[in-house]
C-alpha cells in the first residue's frame, strides 16, 4: 500500500492486535475502519483499570495543624 501524501510505501506493524500502516517518509499513520475505535476502547479500558479513587474526605487546613479539633 502507498502513502496517501507522498507515494512511499507503507509499513505495517501490529500493536496489541491493532494492525497500524505508517509511512516511513511523512510518519503519517493511517488506520483501516474499525481499528480507532479498537485502540481507543483498550486505552479507555486500561485508563479504568489504573484510575485512582476520588479522595471522599476534605482536605486539611493548615490551621488544622494548630488547633487540636
Amino acid at each position: 500500500m502507498r502513502c496517501p501524501n507522498d507515494g512511499a510505501v507503507l509499513e505495517t506493524s501490529e500493536r496489541d492486535g491493532v494492525e497500524v500502516d505508517s509511512c516511513p517518509d511523512c510518519r503519517g499513520v493511517w488506520l483501516d475502519r474499525g481499528e480507532l475505535d479498537k485502540i481507543l476502547d483498550r486505552s479507555n479500558r486500561d485508563a479504568a483499570a489504573f484510575a485512582f479513587p476520588h479522595r471522599t474526605r476534605r482536605k486539611r487546613s493548615f490551621l488544622s495543624d494548630l488547633f487540636d479539633d
